[in-house]
């Protein structure tokens, strides 16, 4: 632990945005899983869940949770399964 004041501060809001950024990268895993999951179970509802697929996947591509190529590939490998399937 350190000893400045200024540096417990940084350990403190480094704790902090980490918990948080691991609750948003949870959060975008599980919607890419139930999209993932539609598409394979050709569920009525694949439409909407891939759109909230493609809005977390900006999302965090925006706060740099994700980079941008990382994210442009997770959404295109989406869209292709979502294609093949229809």
């Amino acid at each position: 632990m350190p000893n400045i004041k200024s540096a417990i501060k940084r350990v403190k809001v480094t704790q902090k945005k980490t918990l948080i950024n691991s609750m948003k990268k949870s959060t975008l895993k599980t919607s890419i899983k139930k999209c993932k999951e539609a598409i394979e179970s050709k569920d009525a509802n694949v439409k909407v869940s891939y759109t909230e697929a493609i809005k977390a996947i900006d999302k965090a591509a925006a706060r740099k949770l994700l980079h941008k190529n990382t994210a442009a590939r997770r959404k295109s490998k989406l869209a292709k399964a979502l294609n093949k399937m229809a």
